[in-house]
């Protein structure tokens, strides 16, 4: 167009700076940013908001401020892109702090603005936050529309607050497809997996058409369930009945499903009949089932895959090397540890996340950081004492640190969700349910001491960790220990 002599207008740019979005394209955006700039055309709000917008999908956060605060004025569009932004960067603190500030600023929010904040409370667990928003979304009278009621069943179940997603579910006056898919979703991150299945039926008899999505939800609520016939069943009509071909997603699905229940070898004959090339996730869903059934010659080749699609994959490492651990190879244990070091893969170091009084605090393992550390430590000394007299016994087989028994008790005792959990004990009433989110798998000794400890405080512990929920109650977990 440029080329033939055309000059581009504001609607041009928009067009740019989109084509810019969808090939994610951070480099060619910037070029279209300083011919915009050129124009004289950057003031424009219409044009602002695409370029903040631009700027935050294609991972750039801080030249999305730079645009913002650059404009001589910010509607509703321009702070929702914002809000929506620091969402998808995974920062949904200061999305929440954004939409304070909006309407400081006295600008109202919509119906996108509200899905964007409840994503964000969603992410990182802020329940009571979320509460908050929902009371605001009453009030403005979006409370039935239909995006806004599936994110609030998201937020809700994501938060661990199962009534209140159902409550939410129930009063929508309308439901698609993607509402649908949030309250499968839920039930599968819950290990709900024939609830899940009754759910299902009521969509079909609603006459809402599942998508590849819906069977995504079921596959996993089966895997989490043990559900392995129902899984088949599901696997086989998303193919036949809905013409719904497989993707890579349900093929992990299915692998999961498989080798979580013990059919090893069935898992891996559907990892190597997959119409496509495997990735990393459906091969470590594999190793995870050889760690759990102790399969340590299929656990070895499975991780010699893993290690040569991706080199620096420091979770298969440690995988196998808890898998050689739990059988008392102590050598060949090192010598993973020992190959992991020399190729530069970095362990992801666990973090934990509580919520008390509207504020989230973090946790990592043997934290020492926090202004309340003396505190929790007195309350885990007490819960240690009353979790041995209940004949609780420490899980020191994955510790791979050369130490005594003793040191790797100590290790244990201070795991991010155990600190998180002590916070969460002196800082609420009693009573109080306590929800705790992990970025990992939640460790065998930490889910073994949560029974224990949510049975001797008499309180309700919720743990979301990397694959699921586990509700802690009375001494038992939800998953009834199929994790």
């Amino acid at each position: 167009m440029q080329q033939e002599g055309m000059s581009p207008d504001k609607f041009t740019f928009v067009q740019a700076v989109k084509g810019s979005v969808g090939l994610g394209s951070l480099e060619d955006g910037r070029l279209v940013h300083e011919q915009l700039i050129q124009s004289g055309c950057e003031s424009d709000v219409f044009l602002g908001s695409s370029l903040v917008n631009m700027y935050a999908k294609c991972g750039s956060i801080e030249d999305a401020w730079r645009v913002f605060n650059k404009m001589t004025s910010q509607d509703v569009v321009t702070w929702t892109t914002m809000i929506l932004g620091h969402v998808q960067c995974r920062q949904g603190q200061k999305a929440l702090e954004l939409f304070r500030q909006m309407q400081q600023e006295g600008v109202r929010p919509n119906s996108i603005t509200f899905v964007g904040v409840i994503n964000a409370c969603a992410s990182i667990e802020a329940l009571e936050e979320g509460r908050c928003v929902h009371q605001q979304i009453i009030q403005s009278g979006f409370e039935s529309d239909v995006f806004v009621g599936t994110s609030l069943v998201d937020m809700y179940a994501k938060c661990a607050s199962n009534e209140d997603s159902w409550s939410v579910f129930n009063k929508m006056p309308s439901r698609n497809v993607v509402s649908w898919n949030a309250i499968l979703g839920a039930c599968a991150m819950h290990g709900h997996g024939k609830e899940a299945l009754k759910h299902f039926e009521r969509m079909c008899e609603e006459g809402i058409q599942p998508d590849d999505v819906t069977f995504v939800c079921l596959l996993s609520a089966c895997s989490h369930a043990g559900l392995v016939d129902e899984g088949m069943h599901l696997y086989a009509s998303m193919t036949e009945d809905y013409m719904i071909p497989a993707k890579l997603e349900h093929h992990t699905c299915m692998v999961d499903l498989l080798g979580r229940a013990g059919h090893l070898q069935e898992a891996e004959n559907m990892l190597m009949a997959m119409p496509f090339q495997p990735q990393v996730a459906a091969w470590m869903a594999l190793l995870g089932a050889c760690r759990i059934h102790g399969n340590v010659e299929m656990a070895e080749c499975i991780a010699k895959r893993i290690l040569e699609i991706d080199p620096e994959n420091a979770a298969g490492y440690v995988l196998l090397s808890n898998i050689y651990a739990a059988a008392g190879n102590r050598h060949l244990c090192e010598n993973i540890e020992r190959q992991r070091k020399e190729k530069g893969a970095k362990k992801q170091l666990g973090h934990t996340w509580i919520e008390v009084n509207n504020e989230v605090h973090m946790f990592v393992v043997e934290d020492e950081d926090h202004p309340q550390m003396n505190e929790i430590h007195a309350e885990l000394q007490r819960l240690s004492c009353l979790m041995h007299d209940a004949g609780y016994v420490p899980c020191t087989e994955f510790v791979l640190d050369d130490v005594e028994e003793e040191g790797k008790v100590f290790q244990l005792c201070y795991h991010s969700e155990k600190l998180a959990i002590a916070f969460g004990l002196i800082n609420t009433a009693p009573g109080t349910p306590l929800r705790i989110r992990k970025n990992l798998r939640i460790c065998n000794d930490c889910h073994t001491s949560t029974k224990f400890i949510s049975k001797i405080v008499r309180r309700a512990i919720m743990v979301r960790d990397a694959n699921r929920f586990h509700h802690f109650e009375d001494g038992v977990c939800s998953c009834m220990d199929y994790w």
